[in-house]
């Protein structure tokens, strides 16, 4: 080595003996620093050291070091202490008797070297490495929402992964299935990125992008982020999402619903489906099962054909066809047959079944059906069942027997597959009054609604002798029901109503008789009747007992004259013979032959009109029909 290079190897010597004699911190060699770990936002103890005397930290200065530029912000003097200006100025305060110097409200940027230097020239300085951490917010996760393409031949965003205001950067690993990761160049990559936020922080995102197959369809992707605290190290995740994968369809076929046998008036849905993603265009096909044509059938976007209310002519062979518009390769599924179930419209005949009272019929029903069908015949005002199978017979028919019956046509098999049709059997009579007279209770000059209800075969008609205004309504084909609205008036009270039903058979008459109701109070607003009698003595019902007393009163009282006459007469025959001494003293027994003597047999013919004779019938219900002028008896026993 020549002069020059002596001479700068001494200057260069020197110079560092100069540089250690200074005692100037931070330039002399330094000892490894205390390290202190602190979560943003908390409180920083920093000591200076162990020391055995409490003078050695009676004049003390703290540094920070930034880029190995030491900064003054804390002096210690005996009796007093005081911050320097700047960033530290009001966030340091000494504790436990100026041994510690607290830093308050902890931020990423006080993550440095702080170092504290006793009063002596030569005293050694100690200096505390401050560790800073933040745990991350929970990481969010997006995923892409336009789906991959497995034709795709490189790498595609699968999804994103965000973790905020975390300190220092936290790790990320990415998971699928429950399974980390890993980076292949080809298959697999991901990529991060930091933000430094204002206050310090980070925010990680990290974007993972792959080849994904048609077996990813239902993977379940998320992250995981990796972090460190003083407690120890910590990790947090983001939720699991899944990405649209695309993939060409291999397989169509066709599902209905509902599942099982069908009926007419079903909702049924025929569904075309594929295993590709997305679905290609669908269309239906059908062929007839008696014709063998085919047609297209209609479908809505998704490949739907819906059948609102099926038929019978629904029933067929369905096909779906799939055209996958990206690859223009077209899939057919196999046939499936669907069959609709029915009955056809129930004929009954006769159709309008008629005949005399004491004849016979027999209705047959008939239907079609592509299952077994089971018959049931009900009367329909009862809905009893009268007998199974597809004919009804009647014997000795009653004037009852009229109305309607039901033929029920069903398929066991098919729960709620069923036709039904009525049909109203007619029996031949003169009218039948529902009753023969009503009594009513009524207020003069108030409205009143008087009704009469006659059956028979034809359908008679209706007439009142009171005026009004009639209004008439048919029951059934047989029935006729007629209302009369009338004022009541005295005349009405005195003659009373009546309503004469006729037909070509017979007519029958039904007598409403109105009595004034002068001491009920006028809040009984609806007129009312005594039970009346039945019209017809073929009715089956019970007939009801006449419950007014005037009418027994009338026939008490004749049957009473009739026989004061009989007895005066019976004495005035015996006066005449000389057997009875009327007028003279004593007594004498009345003689008669034998067989004569238990009861007295009078007959009387009777010219009064029939109506008139209808009050001698009393209440025991022996009615004659109309038109019948035979003789009255009266037979008086003990």
């Amino acid at each position: 080595m020549g002069t020059p290079g002596l001479v700068c190897v001494f200057l260069l010597a020197a110079c560092c003996c100069c540089r250690r004699a200074a005692g100037v911190p931070g330039e002399a060699e330094k000892p490894a620093p205390e390290l202190l770990e602190v979560e943003v936002g908390g409180t920083a103890l920093l000591k200076c050291g162990p020391s055995h005397s409490q003078s050695n930290f009676s004049h003390v200065d703290w540094f920070s070091v930034h880029k190995e530029k030491p900064t003054l912000i804390f002096r210690v003097r005996p009796g007093q202490s005081q911050s320097e200006p700047g960033e530290y100025q009001h966030r340091l305060h000494l504790q436990d008797k100026g041994t510690t110097l607290a830093l308050t409200h902890i931020t990423p940027h006080d993550e440095r070297i702080f170092l504290c230097q006793g009063k002596r020239p030569r005293s050694q300085e100690h200096r505390i490495q401050l560790r800073v951490y933040k745990a991350p917010e929970e990481p969010t996760i997006q995923a892409n929402p336009l789906g991959i393409s497995v034709n795709s031949e490189e790498p595609e965003e699968v999804a994103t992964c965000v973790g905020r205001n975390g300190y220092p950067l936290p790790q990320v690993v990415w998971y699928k299935n429950g399974q980390p990761l890993r980076e292949e160049k080809s298959r697999v990559q991901i990529q991060s990125f930091q933000i430094v936020e204002s206050s310090g922080l980070y925010t990680l995102r990290s974007v993972l992008k792959a080849q994904l197959a048609k077996e990813d369809k239902d993977a379940r992707f998320y992250c995981e982020l990796n972090y460190r605290l003083p407690s120890g190290n910590h990790m947090k995740e983001s939720p699991e999402v899944s990405v649209p994968v695309f993939y060409p369809a291999e397989r169509v076929w066709l599902e209905v619903e509902p599942a099982g046998m069908l009926k007419e008036g079903d909702r049924v849905e025929i569904r075309c489906l594929a295993d590709g993603n997305p679905p290609p265009h669908f269309s239906i096909s059908k062929q007839s099962l008696s014709t063998k044509e085919v047609e297209e059938e209609s479908t809505d976007d998704n490949g739907v054909l819906v059948l609102e209310a099926a038929q019978k002519e629904d029933s067929g062979l369905y096909e779906c066809q799939g055209l996958d518009l990206e690859t223009t390769t077209s899939l057919l599924s196999d046939q499936q047959e669907l069959l609709v179930n029915y009955v056809s419209d129930v004929r009954v005949s006769p159709a309008a079944p008629e005949t005399q009272e004491g004849g016979s019929l027999i209705l047959t029903c008939e239907a079609e059906s592509n299952q077994e069908l089971e018959f049931r015949w009900l009367r329909e005002k009862t809905g009893e069942v009268l007998a199974r199978g597809p004919v009804l017979q009647f014997r000795d028919l009653k004037r009852e027997a009229g109305g309607g019956y039901r033929c029920v046509a069903s398929v066991p098999s098919v729960p709620g597959l069923n036709r039904t049709q009525l049909v109203n059997v007619a029996v031949f009579g003169a009218p039948w009054m529902t009753l023969r007279e009503k009594r009513m209770w009524v207020k003069e000059n108030t409205l009143l609604n008087l009704s009469c209800e006659a059956s028979g075969h034809p359908r008679p008609s209706i007439i009142w002798n009171a005026d009004g205004t009639a209004s008439e309504q048919g029951q059934d084909p047989q029935t006729v029901l007629s209302v009369l609205s009338v004022l009541v008036t005295p005349e009405l009270l005195e003659t009373g109503a009546e309503c004469v039903a006729s037909n070509p058979l017979g007519r029958n008459v039904t007598s409403i008789i109105l009595e004034l109701d002068s001491n009920r109070t006028a809040s009984l607003g609806t007129p009312t009747f005594s039970p009346p009698a039945r019209a017809n003595g073929t009715s089956t019902e019970k007939k009801l007992t006449e419950p007014e007393s005037k009418g027994v009163a009338i026939v008490a009282v004749t049957v009473c004259v009739l026989a004061l006459a009989v007895l005066g007469a019976v004495l005035c025959f015996f006066y005449k013979k000389g057997k009875l001494p009327c007028g003279r003293s004593g007594k004498r027994e009345i003689t008669l032959p034998p067989s004569r003597k238990s009861e007295f047999v009078v007959e009387a013919k009777s010219d009064k009109l029939p109506e008139e004779m209808g009050l001698l019938q009393g209440s025991s219900g022996d009615k004659r029909a109309p038109g019948d002028e035979g003789e009255k008896y009266i037979n008086l026993g003990h």
